[in-house]
């Protein structure tokens, strides 16, 4: 599939070099929870380790936690802590 990027796109992706397309597909698509952390990596082209980094370069952080694994963590710790 070829897309066509509005020019105003090109004008704000240019900074962030080659590939920045990709990237930002990856992780909005990682955000949204449409895709796993390996996935979007793999589709930005990236390492697992080079995705996480550009995710804190450009948003600050690296890891999506979804709220029902730290719930489910936390009530792990309980019972472990019994």
């Amino acid at each position: 599939m070829l897309i066509e990027l509005q020019p105003e796109f090109e004008e704000v992706l240019q900074p962030f070099g080659n590939h920045a397309v990709e990237f930002f597909l990856a992780a909005s698509l990682y955000h949204a929870r449409k895709i796993s952390f390996a996935s979007a990596a793999h589709i930005a082209g990236l390492s697992f380790d080079a995705f996480k980094y550009r995710l804190e370069e450009h948003f600050n952080h690296g890891y999506e936690i979804a709220d029902e694994c730290a719930l489910e963590d936390m009530q792990t710790i309980e019972k472990l802590a019994l």
